[in-house]
């Protein structure tokens, strides 16, 4: 096991991670400005400024780089933001904007301060008496995004919604004994209860829903230790972000919002390392929950843009949540104070095996020819209130790219009346319930297939009808259609079709003559179940297809806009797409919807087994051949 150090020397590539010492030199610069009393501003956010494509791409190796840092401030409770950046290379601030009208992600000073803020609170205390509970410290609150619903409770304050849940014991479940029918809103920045709604008392569920090995009746037999051993130490290399396995290159970094974040992904084919990937990430995330009553319809949580997958991000564990000879790299953010702290161990690199790559016997000559493929995983997992995301990366030998969704966790409860079965979820344990839901993400693929001018093909497996040319009527075709603009951009996938999208490049070609491409396969495919009109609807306008292709615009980043907390709607894809811009021949991104929906059953509580969704990014005429025919065969056992 190695774990690379998140500080180091100045950076050497403009797209290295800030260091711990950046951030402090960033945020110095901005708390010597007039403009920002240390005691009032808050860091919402802070990461790396990225340079220009064209600077990145320019770059030569010890040239000076020129590093800017851009933040996020609060400067006092009211609905706005101000954003700067702030420049290390010249040592001041480049620009400073207020933002009007818009909140930032939760912070979570201030979601400890509606907690405490309730614990106190007469309604808070009474609505809790009524169901016998009277010890405050028994009760565990979970503020929520309060999403935007009309109520006069929003205007112009950061607020959240808050649920209550009981604990016996510091580590019982809280989530098997919801306190049912209590909802309460706080005005976060100032640490005011604005309301506490109570629709009527429900008796609390009566098991524990304990997940701890020492509270099961009974444990299986221990399973036979798997060991992986790789005796000389992993096939990859890390250098200050950059990692090469193989033929694969590519920078990894990490970001308060978006969490593990690839940049310049590239497969090195007959001695030159062909583009593939510019920047890819989890833009955005959704989870709308589809029961409307008063307590749970309004429950909606963008974990990205309204929490933060960076800053929720888990420090892994060897063995745990990686397995083999593992590298890992820190993450470094920032406290809403302005402090530099690390995420240790942050995100996970290691190889595994994966089964046979390619094989065929030759039964005329009896010669066996089989090749194993091994990937290369690059992965973070964050933990998100009550669920916890895994976020896979895969890299094959032969070119594939994978991205992989692991969600598990513990599901968001409601109490039951004895005999009640809620219409719109399930009965997972006696008197508790959950609600049905979706986990819907959307992934930024900036592509730069053999370079950045792209075009974009929507590809379908067509039935050709009986006739004269297809006598036996079992013939089809594979049709190609060009996506011109980005509203022609704008699709759901289509099983019964086989469809897919095609990104070839605008100027290489491979030795049939015909453009070099890489296809997006899709995988588990829903899209938004709310209706268009509703305020999830709005705000998450994103889910309600699952691809959308712009062409590239730097300040263009989150499928629902940077500040999609308590936003009124229209942000981010639905407001970008408007302009209907040409999309042939240019530097493209594609922004792809995938997720799960999710119907809850009783193997999901007390906590959820694994379930997986993702996409697979594949060559297709990228080469010449089977770009995996230069693996040498394995041991003589396997080869005859």
């Amino acid at each position: 096991m190695t774990s690379v150090s998140a500080s180091g020397p100045p950076a050497a590539h403009p797209l290295e991670p800030l260091t711990a010492e950046e951030i402090s030199a960033a945020v110095g610069l901005v708390l010597a400005d007039p403009r920002f009393d240390e005691e009032q501003t808050r860091f919402a956010y802070v990461g790396l400024s990225e340079p220009a494509k064209d600077v990145v791409e320019a770059h030569v190796p010890g040239a000076p780089v020129d590093r800017a840092v851009h933040l996020v401030l609060t400067v006092g409770p009211d609905a706005h933001v101000v954003e700067v950046d702030a420049s290390l290379s010249e040592g001041g601030l480049r620009g400073v904007r207020e933002v009007e009208g818009v909140r930032p992600g939760l912070l979570f000073e201030e979601a400890f301060g509606a907690i405490v803020a309730l614990e106190t609170n007469p309604e808070w205390v009474a609505a809790l008496a009524r169901r016998g509970l009277h010890d405050p410290k028994l009760v565990q609150i979970d503020p929520w995004p309060a999403g935007t619903f009309g109520s006069p409770h929003e205007e112009g304050r950061r607020i959240c919604r808050c649920l209550a849940y009981v604990r016996d014991a510091p580590d019982d479940n809280g989530y098997a004994r919801p306190v049912e029918g209590v909802v309460a809103f706080v005005d976060m920045a100032r640490g005011e209860v604005l309301e506490v709604l109570d629709t009527g008392v429900v008796p609390l569920a009566p098991e524990s829903g304990s997940y701890y090995p020492e509270r099961q009746p009974s444990l299986r037999e221990a399973l036979t230790p798997l060991e992986i051993v790789q005796s000389e130490g992993p096939g990859f290399t890390v250098e200050r972000g950059l990692l090469r396995w193989q033929r694969w290159s590519l920078r990894v970094s990490f970001d308060a919002v978006e969490g593990l974040v690839l940049h310049q992904v590239g497969y090195e084919d007959k001695g030159t390392l062909r583009p593939v990937l510019y920047r890819a990430s989890v833009s955005e995330m959704v989870v709308p929950y589809g029961d409307p009553g008063p307590v749970h319809g309004w429950k909606n949580a963008f974990d990205a843009g309204e929490w933060g997958l960076g800053r929720m991000a888990n420090s892994l564990e060897l063995g745990c949540d990686c397995l083999g000879e593992i590298v890992y790299l820190d993450g470094v953010l920032t406290s809403e104070r302005g402090k530099p702290y690390v995420v240790t161990n942050a995100v996970c690199i290691h190889e595994e095996d994966f089964g046979i790559l390619w094989k065929h016997f030759d039964a005329r000559s009896g010669r066996n020819e089989v090749r194993r493929s091994r990937r290369l995983v690059v992965s973070s997992i964050a933990t998100v209130g009550n669920y916890d995301y895994g976020f896979y990366w895969y890299f094959y030998l032969d070119g594939t790219i994978g991205f992989e969704v692991k969600l598990t966790g513990i599901l968001s409860t409601m109490g039951l009346a004895p005999g009640e079965t809620p219409r719109f979820g399930s009965v997972i344990a006696p008197q508790l319930g959950a609600a049905n839901h979706q986990h819907l993400f959307n992934m930024r693929l900036d592509m730069d297939v053999d370079g950045a001018a792209n075009s974009v093909y929507e590809m379908e497996a067509h039935p050709v009808p009986p006739g004269a040319d297809n006598p036996w009527a079992n013939a089809f075709e594979s049709r190609a259609r060009l996506l011109r603009t980005e509203s022609e951009a704008q699709r759901l996938v289509d099983p019964a079709r086989s469809r897919y999208w095609k990104v070839v490049s605008s100027s290489a070609t491979n030795r049939l003559g015909l453009p070099t491409a890489y296809k997006l396969l899709p995988g588990a495919t829903p899209t938004l179940l709310a209706d268009p009109g509703s305020s999830v609807g709005r705000r998450a306008a994103f889910a309600t297809r699952n691809l959308w292709v712009t062409p590239y615009a730097p300040g263009e980043r989150r499928a629902a806009g940077d500040y999609p907390n308590q936003s009124a709607g229209g942000d981010g894809l639905p407001a970008w797409t408007a302009a209907d811009r040409p999309i042939v021949d240019e530097d493209v991104v594609l922004w792809y919807t995938f997720g799960v929906t999710h119907v809850p059953r009783p193997e999901d509580w007390p906590v959820m087994p694994v379930e997986y969704a993702g996409f697979q990014l594949l060559p297709v005429g990228f080469f010449d051949a089977n770009p995996a025919l230069d693996l040498p065969a394995p041991p003589a056992h396997c080869h005859d």
